[in-house]
């Protein structure tokens, strides 16, 4: 079922999971030269191409991975001036009702851009959907936040603990994290549950970045990390927080990807239709009274397996 697996229709093979992790080690090396080291100045927008040697673990668990260098200067920019004129204060999604609601838990402006909304955000996108492995499809629009002083995240999840917010393309498996200026002082994305490692802290993190692992806000740098364990589970060890803003301006973009798409054109009223091969299978195990937000859904948005439900 959907909800054990961030993969539709069950987790790929052994297999096929090895001639992925080829096929990235394999890209070109770019016929894009220094731009696409994200210098000062770079004015090219490279198509979806990835360089393994950018990408490094920092935590395990939780599973977290720094790209640096991932967008160039010019890239970074473009995205705050799309956004620049468009903030409003970010929201939370209420644990019970589902809702977006103002909290002093989360103090930055905010705003999303459509996908694909330009080439360049429809190249950033490409480049996200290349580095995850993971459909273009299932991502969130990209949403640019800015921070001034003292604004922040206080810790939390980006899996969701409601049935409304997984209606549609189930739970955000990963995020990416976008950084689009350095800043001069806070403003770590902070991962306080997860393992330590033993080569030391580094000595200008701020107080709230000093427990679990931390990282500096570097402008063009990329963070990824999974909410969801590879066994489809919610990851406690996800928790993580945006410090405040000590000293400077924070501009960052955060795309969120889903188990499933987050794209699906959803059934029109009456129309009686499977939209994932298992179904029927699903259905036999019980899911459509398990799992009824997926498999039936609701009038307005429409589960995925109405006709093995007997629903219409």
């Amino acid at each position: 079922m959907a909800a054990s697996s961030p993969w539709a229709g069950g987790r790929p093979p052994a297999l096929a999971r090895l001639l992925l992790l080829l096929s990235l080690l394999t890209l070109p090396a770019g016929r894009y030269g220094a731009a696409r080291a994200g210098g000062k100045g770079s004015s090219v927008y490279p198509a979806a191409v990835v360089y393994p040697h950018h990408s490094r673990q920092i935590s395990w668990k939780p599973r977290v991975f720094l790209y640096q260098n991932f967008l160039s200067y010019d890239e970074a920019n473009h995205l705050i001036s799309l956004a620049r004129a468009e903030l409003k204060r970010s929201a939370v999604a209420n644990n019970m009702s589902g809702k977006s609601t103002l909290s002093e838990v989360r103090t930055s402006y905010g705003t999303f851009l459509r996908k694909g909304q330009d080439p360049i955000v429809a190249s950033i996108e490409d480049k996200i959907a290349a580095w995850t492995f993971l459909p273009k499809e299932n991502g969130e629009d990209i949403q640019v936040l800015r921070y001034k002083h003292g604004e922040k995240y206080e810790p939390h999840y980006d899996y969701f603990t409601d049935n409304v917010n997984t209606v549609r393309g189930g739970h955000r498996y990963a995020t990416v994290l976008l950084y689009l200026t350095d800043v001069e002082g806070g403003g770590e994305t902070v991962f306080p549950l997860a393992e330590e490692f033993d080569d030391g802290k580094d000595a200008t993190l701020s107080e709230c970045a000093q427990k679990g692992i931390a990282v500096k806000p570097r402008r063009g740098d990329a963070l990824l990390f999974f909410n969801l364990s590879p066994d489809g589970t919610t990851d406690s060890m996800s928790l993580h927080a945006g410090c405040p803003v000590i000293k400077g301006e924070k501009w960052s973009a955060t795309k969120w990807i889903r188990v499933a798409s987050f794209d699906k054109v959803h059934h029109t009223r009456g129309n009686c239709t499977d939209e994932n091969e298992s179904c029927t299978k699903w259905a036999a195990l019980g899911e459509c009274i398990k799992n009824p937000e997926y498999m039936v859904g609701t009038t307005t948005l429409p589960g995925y397996c109405r006709r093995s439900c007997n629903v219409c």
